[in-house]
């Protein structure tokens, strides 16, 4: 009789070990909606909350079994907080398994070199995983990137972390600027890297551009910038076509046509490149550039090779008949 009875408890163990492999290995839930499903799991939360958690989000079938399963394997005081997307059918091994091992969802927002602050800020407000508002900050105190964000992270946080990888990149690169820069502050370096940065759409471009502003302010000229009059018409907004002469001769503070010296603000917010062009620009003693009609520019040291340049850049506009890029440094 003890024999048997212990074989029958042997048996019954077997069955329940087989079952309990069977639920930790085998297909678990189906998603509710879609081909899977998403759980955010809190910082800080205990074993017994995460479990619950993932048998809400149908992610597992069982919490106790969960909370077991983490146990005996080794992962309770391992498990990770985060958002989680695990396939419909996933088994419990998986989901213990992507939770330990900290495979979270990763939501990514660029935001582009030289965009305005607003412009940046209409993009976090158009992520729909972020929460909160955030406000429009300073003209160029943002570092143009892309970042890593969490579901439900604050827009103002996100902000906040752009604008301080521009304060950490510009006290990087003010310390390694070259001698005789025509500016005293690392301010005044974020607005010629800004007017740099609308210029020219070529990496290769940006210190030789750099370098023909750095030249005209050195010589007390103007920067006679067709985007900073841009700036000051629209705001930084398209203008919706070429630029005109009455639009050149309109006076703001940003039309470095008319005013001596670098604009009030920046006009955007400048890039990594466009930065470093800025801090540490070749030395050179070209003073102007025009649009060459291939995407780039034609550079000069003087007024008459300029014109000769501009000529040629007509010549172009008049065979495709197509309205005038900026020209860039375009005045005497």
């Amino acid at each position: 009789m003890a024999a048997s009875a212990a074989s029958t408890l042997g048996l019954i163990l077997a069955a329940l070990v087989v079952a309990g492999l069977w639920l930790y290995l085998g297909p678990g839930p189906k998603a509710p909606v879609g081909a899977s499903t998403t759980v955010i799991l809190r910082q800080g939360a205990h074993l017994p909350e995460i479990a619950a958690t993932l048998e809400r989000g149908h992610a597992i079938i069982s919490a106790p079994l969960f909370m077991a399963a983490a146990q005996i394997t080794g992962s309770a005081r391992r498990l990770k907080a985060g958002e989680y997307e695990f396939p419909s059918r996933a088994s419990m091994a998986e989901v213990v398994g992507k939770i330990r091992r900290g495979e979270v969802v990763h939501h990514m927002v660029t935001i582009p070199e030289g965009l305005t602050s607003e412009q940046a800020v209409d993009i976090l407000m158009n992520t729909p995983v972020l929460t909160g508002a955030a406000p429009i900050p300073p003209e160029g105190s943002i570092l143009p990137e892309t970042y890593e964000v969490r579901r439900g992270e604050d827009r103002s946080a996100v902000l906040q972390r752009m604008m301080d990888a521009r304060d950490v990149l510009l006290r990087t690169l003010w310390a390694q600027r070259r001698d005789g820069l025509p500016f005293t502050s690392p301010e005044q370096a974020v607005t010629l890297a800004s007017i740099v940065e609308k210029e020219t759409a070529l990496a290769d471009e940006r210190p030789r551009v750099a370098a023909v502003f750095l030249n005209r302010l050195a010589k007390g000229m103007r920067l006679g910038s067709d985007p900073t009059v841009v700036y000051g018409l629209t705001g930084g907004r398209p203008l919706g076509h070429g630029i005109r002469q009455s639009e050149l001769a309109t006076p703001t503070p940003y039309n470095t046509y008319l005013i001596d010296g670098l604009p009030p603000t920046p006009i955007c917010n400048p890039g990594r490149a466009s930065l470093a062009a800025v801090l540490d620009a070749p030395h050179t003693n070209e003073l102007y550039f025009v649009a060459n009609g291939l995407g780039g520019h034609n550079f000069a040291s003087t007024l008459e090779a300029h014109q000769k340049n501009v000529e040629h850049w007509r010549a172009i506009e008049h065979q495709v008949r197509s309205p005038p890029p900026a020209t860039g440094a375009g005045g005497g």
